[in-house]
């Protein structure tokens, strides 16, 4: 076993394990983030998908020693408080602009895949502020989906785009911005 330093939604954290324990299982075992779900454990459904230095990767086939010095963001830690004790460009309900939209279009109804799907637009959204439908289905398309027929998600990446877009025209700061929360 070894010591492995990171941060993980802004916070600097020390676990103690085996250098290829998967990151998932030292997520929600060993630190007890629960919200990084697993799916099909072989990196195929993306149901386990976390950003890493702002990069989007499924959590179930990296080693933590691979996330060492790194920044690991969890579906935990994408409303960044603004030092208000608010999260910075959401709603009233506190939410991140991307996860109010997946609530009010529908587009979670078991929740295994929905936190892998929040991510995957955050990341999307960066790549592509105002997306076209292909490049909406391309950049969800290492997320499954067994329960929506994918038409509600899509919705939600539409009104997340627009929501984002206004958040950033009113200087709000979302995760995501420059890969950093």
């Amino acid at each position: 076993m070894k010591r492995f330093d990171f941060k993980v939604n802004g916070v600097a954290r020390e676990v103690t394990t085996w250098p290829m324990a998967r990151l998932l299982d030292v997520l929600r075992e060993d630190l007890r983030l629960t919200g990084t779900k697993e799916g099909c454990g072989e990196g195929e459904c993306g149901a386990c998908s976390v950003m890493i230095d702002g990069q989007l990767v499924n959590s179930c086939l990296v080693p933590v020693a691979q996330v060492a010095g790194c920044e690991v963001t969890t579906i935990e830690g994408i409303a960044v408080a603004n030092g208000t004790g608010t999260p910075a460009g959401a709603g009233p309900s506190g939410l991140h602009p991307v996860q109010g939209a997946f609530v009010s279009h529908g587009g979670a109804q078991c929740g295994i895949c929905t936190p892998g799907m929040i991510l995957a637009t955050i990341e999307l959204l960066e790549k592509h502020p105002e997306p076209s439908e292909e490049q909406i289905r391309e950049g969800l398309s290492g997320n499954l989906c067994r329960c929506t027929g994918y038409m509600k998600i899509f919705d939600a990446v539409r009104e997340s785009a627009r929501k984002v877009i206004a958040a950033k025209k009113a200087n709000a700061r979302w995760v995501g911005e420059g890969g950093t929360p």
